[in-house]
């Protein structure tokens, strides 16, 4: 079953109302993704240069870290006014997308998010519009059905993805920019909650953002979400003002530890270790013991896990690491695949190995069988 978690990097009910009141208005009040923000920074300004629409951008990364926010921020900024927006799902036909670009003026900004789920028919129609700027539409059919070329104006297309894999490369191609969302520091963090307390006016001291900051598991959306959170308990528990030890006790009642994790990203570790022994352990098998969706677990619990080195993935399943085990106070056990070398003891024990050197077939004494799943 999934559940609503506070640290859930998806969107919730009532983030889009919060997203809108905090996002950043342009360009200058973003922080964090430097490298990215420097390259559309130059593609921003040569596209006012020449008096040109922007090409096509492509935006990937995990959920939660603004793609949705710098798509409203390139439409402000190049146009002055915010984007059209519709997702994959919600593009079932070809009418549908075709009601959104007959309405497009020159230079205009279309947003669909999860662009990796169009429907193929519907994929195929965008094509010619975003190389282009024409469609072929039938209308009617049967017999009488008759294809009638369109002309569009110029308009940019903003796709945004958070699994850029699923993307056909026909798709890819016809994007001129490409752009990846790495995960914020703790610092860029801070920062932003900063900002986000003085839009809610919430008054904090010295120390208490960045508490926050370190649970929020790189993510602004899970961030913002906390602050709410913490703002409620210091309004309801104390003077209305955040200190550490008003973070501390907040997110302790949400079950949100120091490093971020909550209580399904506990009880998917203990699983692991007691019932597994560590690992290997394949994910269908761990998330019958957890009476979890496997779903839910591969998109909202593991990416983290793997991204703190708590667990780590290897061809017979998962894996428990000795910095997971510490974490939770659980016992280590020795994974027997460590005592084929020293260099695969090391990840086990917390050091940073690349995975691709540690599995190899070299490493592993050979071809291994098993599923990984």
């Amino acid at each position: 079953m999934a559940r609503d978690r506070l640290i859930s990097t998806q969107r919730r009910g009532d983030d889009e109302r919060v997203d809108t009141a905090l996002r950043p208005r342009n360009l200058r009040e973003l922080i964090g993704q430097r490298s990215l923000m420097e390259r559309l920074h130059i593609a921003m300004e040569a596209a006012k240069g020449r008096g040109e629409p922007l090409e096509h951008i492509l935006l990937d990364g995990p959920p939660g870290l603004g793609k949705t926010t710098l798509a409203h921020v390139i439409a402000k900024e190049m146009t002055g006014k915010g984007p059209r927006i519709a997702s994959g799902p919600s593009l079932a036909k070809q009418a549908d997308l075709m009601a959104l670009l007959t309405t497009l003026e020159t230079g205009d900004v279309l947003f669909i998010d999860e662009i990796h789920r169009l429907p193929r028919i519907v994929e195929e129609f965008l094509y010619p519009a975003m190389e282009d700027f024409r469609v072929d539409f039938t209308i009617e059919g049967g017999m009488s059905g008759r294809v009638v070329n369109f002309a569009l104006k110029r308009f940019t297309l903003i796709g945004a993805t958070t699994r850029a894999g699923m993307l056909t490369g026909a798709m890819r191609d016809r994007f001129g920019h490409s752009f990846h969302f790495e995960f914020y520091t703790t610092e860029e963090l801070t920062e932003i909650l900063r900002g986000s307390s003085k839009r809610l006016g919430v008054e904090s001291r010295e120390g208490a953002l960045s508490e926050i900051a370190l649970r929020s598991r790189g993510t602004p959306r899970v961030a913002n979400r906390l602050l709410k959170r913490v703002r409620d308990y210091a309004q309801v528990r104390a003077d209305g003002v955040l200190t550490s030890v008003v973070v501390a006790k907040a997110l302790e009642i949400q079950q949100v530890d120091d490093l971020g994790l909550d209580e399904l990203d506990r009880a998917f570790l203990t699983a692991l270790v007691r019932t597994y022994s560590g690992g290997p352990a394949g994910i269908e098998a761990l998330a019958a013991t957890m009476g979890q969706e496997r779903d839910t677990l591969e998109d909202l619990v593991e990416p983290y896990l793997l991204q703190i080195g708590f667990v780590i993935r290897t061809r017979a399943g998962r894996q428990a690491t000795l910095r997971g085990c510490a974490h939770l106070g659980l016992p280590f056990h020795e994974p027997a695949v460590a005592e084929r070398g020293s260099v695969v003891a090391g990840i086990f024990r917390g050091s940073r190995v690349d995975q691709a050197e540690l599995y190899s077939e070299e490493n592993l004494g050979g071809d291994e069988s098993g599923s990984a799943v």
